[in-house]
């Protein structure tokens, strides 16, 4: 890390306010959770989408408070389906791998959607990076699809999502961001390997 990357995040870290070291708090804890596939995931994400609204509505960011908007969807769905989807075989909704043909459709759909909402940016909009802005938003919508239905394909969208963000935040020089996405990708690694460990104690 350069200097003034290191310099950057230490003026962020010293003038934080609470409701974004609250952000910050919930958001890595969301991750925590679902790396335990624990069900407090769905609180601490549901508290960081409310947190984030906020601070959206505060720097009239409307488009990423709409994208949120979703998210917050999302998260109450997967709380509910976390807790009432199947568990025939289990006290709790298993692990399970998403069929070849629903995959390729995901994939399918998440590249039509990036490259609409990036033509959308790019020509109606002053976006800096159009087209990669979209594929994060795009693919984490899809992730956090994945993730209410407890897929383990789940933690492949999330880790290409944090490699795009933090190569996104370096170059606009937000190295504080750049810095805890370097982290999620650590954490999308962990995930991974925890949810195939217990796939194959599932399979026992």
């Amino acid at each position: 890390m350069t200097g003034n990357a290191f310099e950057s995040i230490t003026q962020y870290l010293l003038g934080i306010d609470f409701l974004e070291a609250s952000g910050l708090v919930f958001g890595l804890l969301a991750v925590y959770f679902l790396i335990k596939e624990n069900i407090l995931t769905w609180p601490s994400g549901i508290a960081y989408v409310l947190v984030s609204f906020v601070i959206f509505a505060r720097e009239k960011l409307y488009a990423d408070f709409g994208l949120h908007v979703v998210f917050l969807l999302l998260n109450l769905y997967g709380w509910w389906f976390w807790k009432n989807g199947d568990k025939s075989k289990d006290s709790e909704v298993r692990i399970t791998k998403t069929s070849r043909g629903m995959l390729t459709s995901l994939w399918l759909v998440s590249i039509v959607g990036i490259f609409v909402m990036g033509f959308m940016l790019s020509r109606y909009t002053d976006a800096a990076l159009p087209y990669w802005d979209s594929s994060t938003t795009v693919l984490s919508l899809t992730g956090m699809w994945l993730t209410a239905r407890k897929k383990i394909e789940n933690w492949h969208f999330w880790f290409i999502v944090d490699v795009l963000a933090t190569g996104i935040y370096f170059y606009k020089g937000i190295y504080f961001y750049a810095t805890l996405y370097l982290v999620y990708i650590g954490m999308a690694v962990i995930g991974f390997m925890t949810w195939k460990r217990t796939m194959r104690l599932q399979a026992i």
